[in-house]
């Protein structure tokens, strides 16, 4: 992370990421397989979170209340974690290269496709469980952008609620 925000992402090396480490580049290899997975290692336990918090939540939870205790479950690891500063650093250098900000859209939609599944598996008959799920990480986020941003300082929870909120507001309010 240090060398990606220092020298920028497509300047640094393996080698240099290694040496950084104080690793060989063949150790490296045995933990990545590439540099770019040194931003996504966390991935499958970021899509875990969502989906188990989805199976635990209460019985009697609407769907978007199931995906709301997810969402919130999410911004809690993140924000003990890691922290907003981590985020915000990972977030610029993924936001300032196109390959890594596919890559980024590739793990959001597997996280959907994980609590659409979870959601199925409660009983959420589709397309409600998808479009559900696709709204959650919506909120998620617009919430995690604005947590990131310069200047904020209120919690990622507190910033899902008012997404949440602004989709709420979006259903029900006329355009008239």
């Amino acid at each position: 992370m240090e060398l990606f925000s220092e020298d920028g992402y497509e300047q640094t090396t393996v080698a240099e990421i290694a040496a950084r480490a104080g690793l060989s580049e063949r150790t490296f290899f045995r933990h990545y397989a590439d540099k770019r997975e040194v931003l996504f290692s966390g991935t499958t336990a970021f899509r875990d979170n969502f989906v188990n918090s989805i199976t635990q939540a209460p019985d009697d939870a609407t769907p978007l209340q199931t995906v709301t205790v997810a969402l919130d479950t999410a911004a809690a690891a993140l924000e003990q974690y890691r922290g907003r500063e981590f985020a915000a650093a990972r977030q610029r250098i993924i936001v300032s290269n196109s390959e890594l900000r596919e890559r980024e859209l590739i793990k959001l939609a597997d996280v959907v496709a994980g609590m659409a599944e979870a959601l199925h598996a409660r009983g959420v008959e589709e397309p409600l469980a998808s479009m559900t799920a696709e709204l959650g990480m919506a909120a998620f986020r617009v919430a995690f952008e604005r947590w990131v941003a310069d200047g904020e300082d209120r919690g990622l929870s507190e910033l899902i609620d008012e997404s949440l909120a602004g989709i709420s507001a979006a259903v029900t309010q006329r355009g008239d």
